[in-house]
């Protein structure tokens, strides 16, 4: 075990971004987790790795923060001034299978840490560390803060709120407002869209929900030579080519999309671990367009997007609900984007030896369940990785592969010209 002690302890509400998170966890009978297994330099010992662990929890709230769930089911958060964190010490060749037990085993919110720590030991020698912290305590880029805290061992006092500070604003008068003004841009939305984001299914499949990867190099390639020549941003390019490839799919028009918006440009916010990121929603009007005009209408729409992207969950459920029964329709917002890439153009045209995609299933299952379409777009080596979470009673396999597919195809029609 490994003893820890930190500032802040208290109870109060979840944040914007915990709550959002813990509909999701509480959904999907999840934890979300994120992390994976890192290599320890030679002669690293135990004690090593309990004091990065220590600082990582002294340091941090979210770290030190659970869950205590009131009769009528409402959460608050719990953050301990102190406590003790297990240190797995594992003894094998094969790390990777580790981090897929602790993703795989469900966490007790109430009684645990959001984070999970191994020591992967061979043959007497330390090899490995394996850490997975949930989206309920930090989103990606609150990884990437505190990757970047452990290269020095900062001691700097952190510049931001925490996750109860932030609550603490969020119910204040300028939070209300705050949110009050968002809820002003989704219902526009909501009172005015198409109920339906997918086109009926007739085959039901079984499983239900499924996993599947495209790894496209020549997407890579495209879409950096595209951002070059145009100006946009990666992020508007990759989302553009997801719209146009959904909806030449399904024929629905416009494409209602929820980006996933990380909202660190936001005041203290952007040097907190801690999970801010929340699903905006966007309407892209792209049927009949060429790209260029296309992406010129999604980079409109994002901004607003990333603008209304911050706000009280509870409340935009609320929102919904009544405007669902104002229109006497159930409104289907489901489908996600997160691009999680961080690749810049590299100013080159497009390489046409570049490999094209490939696409693979990678499991089904009939539980827990998954969103109706949630679209991860990540880097990976020397290509970009499309993943698809789907939902076979909204979109069919074979859909959800051509929308990988078209994604491709249009990139590299748009980066040549042809």
């Amino acid at each position: 075990m490994v003893d820890f002690a930190g500032d802040g302890a208290g109870e109060g509400e979840l944040s914007w971004g915990q709550r959002e998170n813990w509909d999701r966890i509480v959904r999907e009978r999840i934890w979300a987790p994120v992390g994976g297994v890192e290599q320890l330099p030679p002669g690293a010992t135990v004690t090593d790795v309990a004091d990065v662990v220590r600082y990582l929890m002294s340091r941090h709230q979210a770290l030190r923060t659970r869950i205590r769930v009131a009769e009528d089911g409402r959460p608050t958060q719990v953050v301990f001034g102190s406590g003790e964190i297990p240190l797995d010490i594992v003894d094998t060749d094969h790390p990777e299978a580790v981090a897929e037990r602790y993703r795989n085993t469900p966490m007790d919110f109430t009684a645990e840490w959001p984070v999970r720590v191994a020591v992967i030991r061979r043959d007497g020698r330390l090899t490995h560390t394996v850490t997975l912290v949930s989206h309920l305590a930090t989103d990606a880029a609150g990884v990437v803060l505190m990757m970047a805290e452990l290269a020095t061992l900062t001691t700097t006092p952190i510049d931001g709120m925490p996750p109860l500070a932030q609550a603490r604003w969020q119910g204040s008068p300028a939070g209300r407002r705050h949110s009050d003004a968002a809820m002003r841009y989704w219902e526009n939305i909501f009172a005015t869209i198409e109920p339906n984001r997918f086109r009926t299914v007739h085959d039901e499949h079984h499983p239900r929900y499924w996993h599947g990867e495209f790894h496209s190099p020549a997407l890579l390639s495209a879409a950096n030579a595209i951002a070059a020549k145009t100006g946009l941003g990666p992020s508007t390019v990759f989302l553009t080519l997801f719209a146009v490839a959904l909806q030449d799919v399904t024929r629905i028009n416009p494409v209602v999309v929820r980006p996933i918006v990380g909202n660190r440009f936001r005041p203290g916010l952007s040097g907190v671990v801690c999970t801010v990121a929340q699903a905006g929603i966007c309407v892209l009007d792209v049927a009949g367009k060429p790209f260029d005009e296309a992406a010129q209408q999604v980079r409109r729409s994002v901004i607003n997007a990333y603008k209304y992207a911050y706000f009280d969950h509870e409340q935009m459920l609320e929102l919904r609900a009544r405007i669902e029964r104002e229109r006497g329709v159930a409104l289907d917002t489901r489908c996600f984007v997160n691009d999680r890439h961080g690749v810049a153009p590299t100013g080159t045209l497009y390489d046409t030896s570049a490999p094209a995609g490939k696409f693979r299933w990678v499991r089904g299952q009939d539980d827990p369940p998954f969103e109706r379409l949630f679209v991860e777009i990540d880097d990976v080596p020397d290509a970009i990785q499309v993943t698809m979470h789907l939902d076979t009673r909204a979109i069919s396999l074979a859909d959800a592969e051509s929308v990988a597919v078209g994604m491709e195809r249009m990139a590299i029609q748009a980066a040549t010209g042809a």
